[in-house]
């Protein structure tokens, strides 16, 4: 008899266990790198190099970078399935994540073997790159700082969870048509996106409109409209401790998405109609809601993510034990010490009301309880100052949309309202005040003040923009829970913001101090040591030259803009908004322009000014500002007179990947908001780390900048908040600053006049009213002119000393150690979340799990599946 036939049959059991991490090769070398990268070449993109393309060599290699990282993904959920620690649940209507592969690269450690293996293989990553689509998921510092703090959830070894929307078409395409603004759609998934899982298996259905019965003396809300809420997952690898954390993106789907009827009768349109209108859900980020119907599927975007993102949060805290399907636990008690809910603005505020729904409607909960659990689940971070820009909600809308959270909205206002009348017994205007319910002719729910009440914890992210929420916008909710209110400073991540995209600068940095900063940005104040290093500080300034050389002819390849690199790169890039103040650098502009004009024979410091961002498709005035921008370097630009002295470059498209070029070229980054107006700002964080100087008011982050590097390392100009406040309250009149000017009248004169739209002379007619106007220049750009335009010439100035301005750009870098997002999260974690960061690396893939028996194997699940595939998504 055979040997075979003595063996002990094995159980499916045991022929299961061969479904393992441990079974997959490793991207040990370059030798394995290339053959992974030619297995997917033919076997994934199906092509060979006779008819492949660089898009399927990019391909090919995102799917490469991918193997190396599924293991580590997979390893990773499956021990915080075996620790069960206190999860963060990020919701941010944002994510600008940019592009992935070279930021996977740098934090999985691989970035030198691909390089070699694609150079063996005659491919460059540096072409291969540019075929990848920005994941444009944001349209500013929203979800760019996003972005930033899930990389440093993943850093720090925090079971963190990203979710949002996975918009089709995402923020939009700017191009510049004879210096106007025009929107195109970003179709930044026409070739399909490597990085993402679909999860089928966890589609939710989310509900709308319908109305409310009672039954059985309880609410019920019934004859809904159904869409259905397709997950995907992105991995988010941390920095070199193989913890691989998820980015889940809801995309609608229609419940029904084709009616044969429909299509039998040959009514071809509605036979798909109501596919259409679902996916019209997450279609584009912000569509236009100057309309009634963009107001309603704004509202719909905004309940579609937090439906089914509580959802997938309850279902997930349920099946808390790894390698079972069924639920685990199903007492609440202890939902607060395992979930941390973290609202990222006002737009996924509607959390506080559906979770109580579904607490209390699907889980039979007591309001009192559920309402504990809500509270102490979930907090609430505000990103602006301004009263219009917190959202409102029309009551008739939201009976329209959603009529059973506006009843319970009203509940939680109506109780809310006795708390707030038994600590201030017989004040009708404090009850007024603290109504989540805005009472007048067209009723609206303030969603900031919903999340303040349902939130345990309420923060602005800088110094200044908290405590001018607990003074002015939120006075009278710190005066009533002073506890809630805290601070937690904005922050950016070094490694795609230094390492990744300021390579050489890191050289040199490491070359001095080690790598250690990498993941302890303080540890660049030691630099500091180095300032009177005469090598250094040339070091420093030749990386400077040499990345304003590769702008420059960057520039000239995708913009055919000329520019000269020896000029003083100054560079505002943010969203186009009038509080920003964009136009105050047109003016400075302006000026430098007829002070050339006016003394040609003078020597002066040559200047390009930056200027790139986009305006909301509804925002009239910031629009107009762009064509304000491009009309005036048309002028500039074309004078002879003038020539490389003065450029004005407009950025068109600005985007994550291009900031990643244009930030470590910068010698002058402007910030120069009116104070009181931006919240913190992050894009000042990434100048300042990159070595440009920044001239700015004191305002946001800029304030703890300043605080950091000194004021002799930074140029400070304009009004502080209180002497914004007092000149407000004296009466502004722009107008007086006009008039006493001469060099400010003449720019306004200018505009006004169209000297520069000659073609259309009254072009501008509402920009210089929107300044000299009756109640005209709401942020005040005339009254800060003098001190911005003086400041400037400071600029000029030290720019001719380039020792010493090296040196202070040193100082800078020495002192941006604050602003790392790795700080701002471990300081989320301790004070609001509850959660320890865990420094220590995960083992490896093909090591074995701690506390198992079979170490590295997948545990099965109960019914049936993979467990390497479905663990991943049952993340």
């Amino acid at each position: 008899m055979s040997k075979s036939l003595n063996k002990v049959p094995l159980t499916d059991k045991d022929r299961r266990k061969q479904i393992s991490i441990r079974g997959l090769p490793l991207l040990e070398n370059v030798a394995s790198v290339k053959k992974t990268f030619n297995r997917h070449l033919h076997f994934t993109v199906v092509k060979d190099r006779n008819v492949a393309t660089n898009r399927d060599y990019y391909l090919s290699t995102a799917h490469t970078v991918r193997d190396h990282l599924v293991g580590r993904w997979i390893r990773t959920q499956q021990h915080y399935y075996d620790s069960d620690p206190k999860r963060v649940y990020y919701l941010s209507l944002e994510y600008y994540m940019g592009r992935s592969l070279s930021n996977m690269m740098v934090n999985l450690g691989i970035e030198s073997e691909l390089d070699e293996a694609l150079y063996e293989l005659g491919l460059s990553i540096e072409e291969l790159e540019e075929f990848e689509e920005d994941a444009g998921l944001g349209n500013g510092g929203l979800g760019r700082l996003a972005a930033c703090f899930l990389d440093s959830m993943a850093t720090l070894g925090i079971a963190g969870y990203g979710y949002g929307l996975r918009y089709e078409f995402g923020i939009f395409q700017q191009t510049i048509k004879d210096g106007f603004q025009c929107e195109e759609p970003d179709d930044w998934l026409r070739y399909g996106n490597p990085w993402e899982v679909p999860r089928p298996e966890y589609q939710i259905p989310v509900n709308l409109y319908g109305r409310v019965i009672e039954q059985n003396g309880k609410p019920k809300w019934v004859d809904t409209k159904v869409i259905m809420a397709m997950p995907y997952d992105t991995p988010v690898p941390g920095f070199n401790n193989n913890v691989v954390n998820t980015l889940r993106l809801w995309s609608a789907k229609a419940a029904q998405k084709f009616n044969f009827q429909f299509f039998n009768d040959g009514d071809y349109l509605n036979a798909v109609s109501e596919q259409s209108l679902a996916e019209n859900v997450t279609r584009v980020l912000y569509p236009n809601d100057n309309y009634r119907q963009g107001k309603e599927l704004r509202l719909k975007q905004e309940y579609f993510l937090v439906a089914a993102t509580l959802s997938d949060i309850i279902r997930r805290y349920k099946h808390s034990k790894f390698g079972v399907s069924s639920t685990t636990r199903d007492d609440f008690g202890t939902f607060p010490d395992k979930v941390a809910i973290q609202l990222n603005d006002t737009h996924p505020a509607l959390t506080i009301a559906e979770l109580m729904r579904l607490l209390v409607d699907i889980e039979g909960l007591s309001w009192d309880v559920a309402w504990d659990i809500t509270k102490r689940a979930c907090a609430y971070t505000n990103h602006t100052l301004m009263p219009e820009a917190v959202e409102r909600w029309s009551v008739g809308l939201l009976e329209h949309v959603l009529p059973r959270h506006l009843q319970i909205i009203f509940e939680i206002n109506l109780r809310h309202l006795e708390e707030v009348a038994a600590r201030y017994p017989n004040d009708a205007a404090r009850r007024r005040d603290l109504s989540i319910v805005e009472e007048g002719d067209d009723k609206r729910i303030n969603m900031a003040y919903l999340a303040i009440v349902g939130s345990h914890a309420v923060n602005g992210v800088a110094k200044i923009h908290s405590e001018l929420l607990k003074t002015t916008l939120f006075k009278s909710f710190y005066e009533l829970t002073p506890e809630k209110f805290q601070n937690k400073t904005n922050g950016i991540t070094p490694r795609r913001w230094l390492v990744l995209s300021n390579p050489n600068l890191s050289d040199v940095i490491a070359e001095r101090i080690g790598e250690d900063w990498i993941t302890k940005l303080g540890e660049l104040s030691r630099l500091r040591d180095f300032i009177n290093d005469e090598e250094f500080v040339r070091e420093v300034q030749q990386v400077k030259q040499e990345n304003k050389h590769r702008l420059a002819e960057w520039l000239f390849k995708t913009q055919n803009q000329k520019i000269n690199p020896m000029s003083l790169y100054d560079m505002q890039v943010k969203r186009i908004h009038e509080y920003k103040r964009q136009l105050l650098n047109v003016l400075h502009v302006i000026t430098l322009y007829n002070r050339i004009k006016e003394n040609p024979d003078e020597k002066y410091v040559p200047r390009t000014v930056m200027i790139g961002g986009k305006a909301a498709p509804g925002y009239h005035m910031a629009k107009k500002i762009i064509k304000l921008v491009n009309s005036v370097g048309k002028v500039v630009n074309n004078d002879p007179i003038i020539g490389d002295r003065l450029k004005v470059v407009y950025l068109e498209n600005y985007r994550v990947t291009m900031a990643e070029q244009i930030i470590p070229a910068a010698d002058l980054s402007e910030q120069i908001s009116l104070a009181g107006m931006e919240a913190s700002g992050t894009s000042n964080m990434k100048f300042m780390l990159n070595g440009a100087l920044t001239i700015c008011t004191l305002d946001g982050a800029n304030v703890e900048m300043a605080e950091e590097v000194g004021n002799k390392n930074i140029f400070i100009f304009g009004m502080t908040v209180e002497e914004v406040e007092k000149r407000k309250q004296e009466g502004y009149n722009a107008r007086h600053f006009y008039e006493k000017n001469p060099e400010l009248k003449q720019a306004l004169d200018q505009i006004q006049d169209g000297y520069f739209s000659p073609e259309n002379p009254e072009l501008f007619h509402d920009v210089v009213n929107s300044l000299l106007g009756n109640h005209g220049d709401h942020y005040m750009l005339l009254a800060d002119y003098d001190s911005y335009i003086e400041s400037q010439d400071k600029v000029t100035e030290l720019f001719k000393d380039p020792i010493t301005w090296t040196k202070k750009c040193i100082l800078n870098i020495a002192a941006s150690g604050k602003f790392s997002s790795d700080r701002t999260i471990a300081e989320y974690a301790r004070d609001i979340w509850g959660v320890t960061p865990n420094l220590k690396a995960l083992p490896h893939p093909h090591e074995g799990r701690p506390g198992t028996k079979n170490e590295g194997e997948v545990p099965i699940i109960t019914h049936g599946s993979s467990a390497s595939l479905q663990e991943l998504g049952k993340k």
